[in-house]
């Protein structure tokens, strides 16, 4: 069964409602927290430790070596016990079975999300509610008013918010900004790109733990303010599949690519959005597993961008403009003139330079106060974007939207 619009977010509204109780402590906490001084060590919490999860808590533990960052890993959480005890063990933090809890530590500066995405903006609202800075993994939330939600609360709170595209962090990027906002391609028009993968039986079918059963996993826990369902293994280690807790292609693997495209032309609402696609060759999921999608923007620019999981060929990424285009050769940025314009453009070739790494520069940025590389704002207009991709293939329609106004129209 797959619920309407509506009654999904009527769902949501019923779950944040019904916590609010339970959460008014965490709640009550300062809405702008501690601030954190040069020489404070700031402590991290980690909220989800599947395998994306885990592999960051390693990583964080082993960047909290380094007196120079002065990071510590003070707790870890999971609804799904054998995860959280691994977790606990990595890190030899505090272990928390609800987030919530984790959010009253008093010391606890900021908090790492990597759960599912229909969790993103519940739990990224409470953080920043209860005074703690954000990273979400990508997408920064599973639907568009969710990302308005977030955006307006990160500027209200004060709160820093990265979104986990942690290409936005690559120099290439910002090198092609700069060409872009020097005019070097004259007018913009059209900027492609995509990620492509092969892989027999299918993509997120990742493994399934057989131990897991509901004693040693909160089933209500990891459904939240999804549709309630029976309990299922397949739906929670596979859940990438399934529209209730993921927004499939667009969400999981495009939001790398519309990051990076982000960073290069300067972020901006879209107009109108269109997608394409469809389960084509992986019948096991609700989710495509051949997505496009093409979406237009008020400065008369289209973007176009492609996904499968059935092939490794595709369509490069690429910004082009009237009188040049830009591509990468590896991390070189080049500009090649477009014929008509040979005598006025030349080729242009540019290497990154040192630029800090997305985790480095989300921890730069809890001490400085400045906005991440790849901040809610960004993310705000990149949901808006996959949101109404994935509307316009469900609905089997075009989506219009109005930048001023930030509204839906279609």
């Amino acid at each position: 069964m797959t619920l309407s619009r509506n009654s999904r977010a009527i769902n949501r509204r019923e779950f944040i409602k019904g916590s609010a109780a339970l959460g008014a402590t965490v709640l009550a906490a300062p809405a702008l927290g501690r601030a954190v001084g040069a020489n404070d060590r700031i402590n991290i919490g980690f909220i989800g430790c599947g395998g994306m999860g885990t592999h960051h808590v390693r990583h964080y533990k082993e960047l909290s070596k380094d007196p120079k960052l002065n990071i510590s890993v003070a707790g870890v959480c999971d609804v799904y016990e054998p995860r959280l005890r691994q977790a606990k063990q990595i890190s030899g933090a505090r272990a928390f079975h609800d987030y919530r809890e984790m959010l009253q530590m008093k010391n606890l500066h900021a908090v790492f999300i990597a759960t599912p995405d229909h969790w993103h903006a519940k739990m990224s609202i409470d953080a920043m509610e209860a005074g703690k800075d954000v990273h979400v993994e990508k997408p920064m939330t599973l639907y568009l008013d969710e990302a308005k939600e977030m955006a307006q609360v990160a500027k209200r709170t004060g709160r820093i918010v990265q979104v986990g595209a942690e290409g936005a962090s690559k120099d290439r990027y910002w090198q092609a900004r700069k060409l872009v906002r020097n005019r070097e391609l004259g007018k913009l028009i059209w900027s492609t790109g995509g990620v492509y993968r092969n892989i027999p039986g299918g993509d997120w079918n990742y493994p399934i733990d057989a131990n897991a059963n509901p004693s040693n996993l909160d089933w209500e826990a990891f459904l939240g303010p999804a549709p309630r369902r029976p309990f299922s293994r397949e739906r929670f280690f596979r859940y990438r599949k399934y529209w209730d807790y993921s927004g499939g292609l667009a969400h999981d693997l495009l939001s790398h690519t519309l990051a990076g495209l982000q960073v290069a032309l300067g972020a901006e609402f879209p107009c109108r959005v269109m997608a394409s696609g469809g389960i084509f060759a992986h019948h096991d999921r609700e989710t495509p597993d051949t997505f496009h999608v093409m979406a237009d923007f008020p400065t008369d620019h289209t973007m176009t961008l492609f996904c499968t999981q059935a092939t490794r060929r595709g369509v490069e990424f690429e910004i082009r403009g009237e009188e040049a285009s830009l591509i990468f050769e590896g991390e070189t940025v080049v500009v090649h003139p477009e014929p008509p314009f040979s005598k006025k453009r030349r080729e242009i070739r540019v290497k990154p330079q040192p630029r800090s790494d997305h985790d480095i520069n989300w921890i730069e940025c809890i001490r400085s106060r400045k906005q991440p590389h790849y901040h809610v704002g960004m993310g705000y207009k990149a949901m808006v974007i996959l949101c109404l991709a994935n509307r316009s293939w469900r609905e089997k329609k075009m989506m219009l939207f109005d930048p001023k106004t930030e509204r839906v129209l279609t």
